[in-house]
């Protein structure tokens, strides 16, 4: 039997909004974006550059490898990832932050040139009205700087990368004027960002549509257009999907969701949607050893019930949800055993379905457990664990389940 014949998709009831086989690029921000976080520890370099061959095994598009602008260590960081890019002959292509000064500039010009490869110039600016209200800047000014800026990036060889920061809660007047002038003066590509989490799906969509229409279009340019979202209302995953039905190319993400208050767009759970939208295809296997990776370098932790990637993400000790689980084991069928209690199919992630024993469970928690430890299953044995599992306030760890074992055999 197919998995279409044993479960009704609702979600593909009607046309998706995104259609089949748009190509979806990802950005990592993880090692830029994502150390703004102001609970997390910058990682070594040796950490920055394991992390950088998992973005790349995982297939990412790709990575923001910092803002050398910001001083010596940040500097020296963005040159050894470049020149690991470089070395290795990566597929993922490097970019850099940087404020909208040619002394933030300079940095990324000197790197990609003593690297010998291209680094995108992402010249960020923030543009919103309560941002220029905030800073006494007139858009008149901040056009003046764009053009200095995207023109600075051009003319020393980076391709540019134009940001406006809360591009989400800008007048349509200024977003049109300061992305004309960035693509008037050699920009390839733009980044409309939700910087303070705004956003909401029909936002992001309405956004990007009208910088598709009024900008991109009129210039009979070939512009890449990115989104760039945070998770203040946890909409960051919706909105950047709404954003690539619109017609972007390219979602910025960091691992765990890393960054500025509440953090980015997850990038896990970004390719974890793609993957089963059927808009990417690689190997996601690695997934979980790349957030954990991310985790242990910036001392931070993944939540338990985090979905894919978290510890209980394909765990169950509840006797109903397990007898399930048990019976699509039985019928050797790993897809239907993935569906059967998940949404997510643990397999494409590298990942099994793990059954425990707890308070909640039955006697086929404890059958099955047994049998997977290659324990035989007497009835003293099973009603001793059984017993101690219906007492216990939590999940039984195998060692003690193993010690019950133990006893039971004594007896």
């Amino acid at each position: 039997m197919q998995q279409n014949e044993w479960i009704y998709d609702w979600n593909v009831a009607t046309p998706p909004p995104i259609p089949p086989g748009t190509r979806v690029l990802m950005n990592d921000e993880t090692l830029r974006d994502g150390l703004q976080n102001p609970s997390v520890y910058d990682p070594s370099i040796e950490e920055k550059i394991e992390i950088l061959h998992l973005m790349e095994s995982l297939g990412i598009d790709a990575v923001n490898i910092g803002l050398p602008g910001a001083g010596t260590r940040a500097y020296a960081h963005t040159e050894a990832l470049a020149r690991e890019i470089a070395t290795h002959r990566m597929k993922i292509k490097p970019n850099c932050a940087a404020r909208t000064h040619e002394n933030d500039i300079r940095p990324i010009v000197e790197i990609s040139q003593t690297v010998g490869i291209a680094i995108e110039a992402a010249t960020f600016l923030g543009c919103s009205p309560i941002r220029r209200l905030v800073e006494d800047w007139t858009v008149e000014h901040l056009e003046r700087t764009t053009e200095k800026a995207v023109k600075f990036a051009v003319e020393n060889g980076l391709p540019s990368m134009y940001v406006t920061e809360d591009t989400i809660r800008t007048d349509p007047d200024t977003v049109k004027r300061l992305y004309s002038t960035a693509i008037r003066n050699g920009a390839s590509a733009i980044v409309l960002c939700d910087t303070v989490g705004h956003a909401t799906p029909n936002g992001s969509f309405n956004l990007v549509k009208f910088v598709i229409d009024e900008v991109v279009k009129p210039s009979s340019e070939k512009i890449r257009i990115d989104w760039h979202g945070h998770n203040d209302r946890g909409l960051s995953i919706a909105n950047s999907l709404a954003a690539v039905a619109a017609g972007a190319h390219q979602v910025h993400a960091a691992a765990n969701a890393l960054g500025e208050r509440v953090g980015n767009t997850p990038m896990e759970l970004m390719l974890v949607n793609l993957r089963l939208m059927g808009l990417i295809q690689q190997d996601l296997s690695r997934l979980k050893e790349y957030c954990e990776k991310v985790a242990k370098a910036t001392h931070t932790m993944i939540p338990p019930n985090y979905p894919v990637v978290g510890h209980d993400a394909f765990r169950t000790a509840t006797g109903v949800h397990a007898a399930a689980l048990i019976k699509a084991f039985r019928k050797n069928d790993l897809a239907l055993a993935n569906a059967v209690y998940s949404g997510v199919p643990a397999h494409l992630f590298g990942l099994d379905q793990v059954i425990e024993i707890g308070p909640m469970s039955g006697k086929s928690n404890v059958l099955f457990w047994l049998e997977k430890h290659r324990i035989p299953a007497d009835d003293t044995v099973v009603t001793r664990i059984f017993d101690a599992a219906k007492r216990s306030p939590r999940v039984l760890s195998d060692e003690e389940v193993l010690a019950l074992c133990t006893e039971a055999a004594r007896n």
